[in-house]
């Protein structure tokens, strides 16, 4: 797999899913257009909905979302968490 990130049809999964120009899917903020520098905390990168190494699939469109850098590093390869609906309170 190495190498791979760098492929053509990575780069173009990364581009498409960059001009949807979606926010963060992890925040809910916006992704800042003029922020390149793969170093900032609000930079673009391509997060995937199930880790590659809990066997998602890298190049699947339908497992890529929009994330920020810092959104996309504290998440790590842990699934997304089910939100359950709670039960109103009952006084």
């Amino acid at each position: 797999m190495a190498g791979i990130r760098n492929g053509r049809p990575y780069r173009r999964l990364v581009a498409a899913q960059k001009a949807l120009g979606l926010p963060c899917w992890r925040c809910g903020h916006n992704i800042p257009a003029n922020v390149d520098g793969t170093r900032h905390p609000l930079a673009f990168t391509l997060d995937h909905l199930i880790p590659l190494s809990r066997g998602g699939s890298l190049l699947d469109p339908a497992n890529a979302r929009s994330a920020h850098r810092r959104c996309n590093s504290a998440r790590g390869n842990r699934p997304d968490p089910v939100r359950q609906a709670r039960a109103p309170m009952r006084w």
